[in-house]
């Protein structure tokens, strides 16, 4: 499929206005998609973070008592 010309291969025997604007409407919402995507990437990371920082605030807001191992020994009643 060799074109004579810029002006043939942009007119394309007629069909030119719709593979064009096929393309352009194509890459338009490809580019929209990508935008979208990284805007709610975008949201998600910083809700994370948010998420994140309020709980490693809450955790060191309140007191840690852990309760590690005993070794006392467990008396059963023995009835």
């Amino acid at each position: 499929m060799a074109f004579d010309s810029l002006t043939a291969f942009i007119v394309m025997e007629g069909h030119g206005p719709y593979v064009w604007t096929c393309y352009g409407v194509f890459f338009l919402l490809l580019g929209a998609l990508v935008y979208w995507s990284l805007l709610q990437r975008r949201r998600v990371v910083s809700a994370q973070r948010r998420d994140l920082a309020r709980a490693a605030a809450d955790q060191s807001a309140t007191p840690q008592t852990t309760v590690g191992a005993s070794f006392n020994r467990v008396h059963e009643s023995q009835d």
